[in-house]
């Protein structure tokens, strides 16, 4: 006989546990192990009145934050409809079944105050490094670093051009955003900062394109890897240019060097880190082995001897030529080029070998700029078998940055300014430290009782 549904009957009693409703091998049971917020919540302490109504609890905030970026839920809004339709997101969020979930507009209150004011995801990204350190993930021995665009939540047509002034009335009334804006371009007092492309809501973007596309306001967000398990150390908030990526490399390296006293033997990144400065930053001040390709304009491709047939004697400060003459600095110039080295005249009118080295000049002269020592160094690594291995390895970085867009949907910011962005990318960041370790550890085990007391 066929059987028949019955209507929907309430009960006047009955038992519910949701944790016989979450999967065991859900990541969410991994995540929730390895999240510790306890000095989280003793960092937000001094931000909440001791008097007053009770005020929702920061770490449920934070878990639903969590949750919305580790599962790519980048609205508000639905993140709250989701914990609230979801058993495994109230489980994770200590919700019980009658508990009232809080509403969206409370975390914009929250992190535009106390968060931010308190570096609270700040200190949460790195009690979960701390973490996956304890865990042995994080070697130390190479690092990784790359940058990637991120679109900001600017539109294109409401911008200005360089050369346009812009009255941006009283700072007291503009937008967050624009003051966080007024405030950095008074203390740096750059005349170019303001003569670039603006746009008139989150004046701190950069006007970028991709080749081939249309132009667009966006931030790129640097990483720190480590090339162990590609667990990240460090995230940071820049312009899109590649002075402002490799500046934000130095400061996570020291920021890392400092919090963790963690220093790599080598550090893999493109041509963007293969810039004189930054290569004498890494050998001469950091001692570490710069694996990156340079810029090479030196070398010629009309068959002419380039700078790497001359051979340089440190000790005497000259070159030698390949017909065995010496270039030196030239007296008279050293105040005004004292990277130049010259030839003699007299050497060069009469060398068989001339029409091979310069055959439109009187002589040769080659410039060395002050960190050829350390570009010396970073092109005898590129010939070594560790290089090519380093080569391979800087994948890890760019795929996180593909699981960031593809996967956690982080491919255009919801919040405005450099403080914004950094929020963001530092969320983004913790989240996919989480899921990495959950998932490496592989974290099961069920947990007896994770509602509140």
């Amino acid at each position: 006989m066929m059987g028949q549904q019955s209507g929907i009957q309430e009960q006047l009693f009955f038992c519910f546990s949701l944790e016989n409703h979450v999967p065991k091998d859900h990541l969410l049971r991994g995540i929730h192990c390895l999240l510790d917020l306890g000095d989280f919540r003793q960092q937000l302490s001094g931000f909440y009145s001791p008097i007053g109504r009770p005020s929702i609890d920061p770490e449920l905030m934070v878990r639903m934050l969590i949750l919305g970026y580790c599962f790519g839920i980048r609205s508000e809004r639905r993140l709250c409809e989701e914990v609230h339709l979801n058993l495994a997101y109230r489980w994770f969020c200590r919700l019980d079944l009658d508990d009232p979930v809080p509403d969206h507009s409370t975390f914009s209150k929250n992190r535009h105050g106390r968060f931010r004011e308190s570096q609270a995801f700040r200190l949460l990204f790195e009690t979960v490094l701390q973490h996956c350190m304890a865990e042995g993930l994080v070697k130390g021995e190479g690092f990784a670093t790359d940058a990637s665009i991120i679109k900001a939540d600017a539109q294109r047509q409401r911008r200005v051009e360089g050369n346009d002034t812009v009255d941006w009335g009283d700072p007291e009334q503009a937008s967050r955003p624009v003051r966080e804006y007024l405030a950095a371009i008074e203390d740096i007092n750059d005349p170019k900062e303001t003569a670039r492309t603006l746009s008139l809501t989150d004046p701190a973007a950069s006007w970028t394109a991709a080749p081939g596309g249309p132009a667009f306001f966006a931030y790129s967000t640097n990483y720190l890897i480590d090339l162990e398990a590609g667990i990240i150390l460090d995230v940071e908030a820049s312009m899109v240019n590649k002075a402002a990526e490799a500046e934000a490399t130095q400061t996570m390296i020291d920021r890392v060097e400092e919090k963790f006293d963690l220093k790599p033997d080598r550090l893999v990144g493109d041509t963007n880190y293969g810039t004189a400065a930054m290569l004498g930053w890494l050998v001469d001040e950091k001692d570490i082995e710069p694996h990156v390709p340079m810029f090479e304009k030196s070398e010629r491709t009309d068959g002419t001897f380039g700078r790497a047939d001359f051979t340089f004697d440190a000790e005497n400060n000259r070159y030698t030529c390949p017909a065995g003459r010496f270039l030196k600095t030239a007296w008279r110039s050293k105040k005004k080029n004292p990277y130049r080295y010259r030839a003699s005249i007299l050497d060069c009118q009469a060398c068989p070998l001339k029409s091979q080295c310069y055959p439109n000049m009187d002589h040769r002269q080659i410039d060395r700029g002050p960190h050829e020592s350390a570009r010396e160094v970073a092109r005898a690594i590129t010939t070594t078998d560790a290089y090519k291995q380093s080569r391979k390895e800087r994948k890890k970085v760019e795929m996180l940055f593909a699981h960031l867009k593809r996967i956690l949907l982080l491919d255009k910011l919801r919040l405005r300014g450099f403080s914004g962005a950094q929020d963001e990318f530092l969320l983004a960041a913790t989240a996919q430290n989480l899921r990495r370790m959950a998932k490496r550890l592989a974290i099961t085990k069920p947990i007896a009782q994770v509602l509140p007391a």
